[in-house]
């Protein structure tokens, strides 16, 4: 099962609300997932975003694949380079 982390598209026409989401790759964009680990609100100015870096850092060491766009979230939050830390900190040892 190849896990992606990515968005599922909620709220009004017009009116884009996402929940980052783990979900298997083969399911529909708004269908059905695994988990949810946080949420994006591209219409609030500065836009807001919550996340529980927990989870998304299980997610990353399960293997699981980031979309762009979520990738580009994640390392705004820091939890990419959280994870390239962790990752590199392993294999020197």
């Amino acid at each position: 099962m190849a896990v992606k982390l990515r968005l599922k598209r909620m709220g009004a026409k017009k009116a884009p609300f996402y929940r980052i989401v783990a979900a298997d790759s083969r399911y529909p964009r708004d269908g059905r997932f695994i988990e949810s680990i946080g949420y994006y609100d591209p219409t609030r100015e500065p836009a807001e975003v919550k996340l529980d870096k927990e989870l998304a850092l299980k997610w990353l060491n399960n293997g699981a694949q980031p979309s762009d766009t979520v990738r580009n979230i994640l390392s705004k939050q820091g939890v990419m380079k959280e994870f390239n830390d962790a990752k590199h900190a392993a294999k020197k040892n």
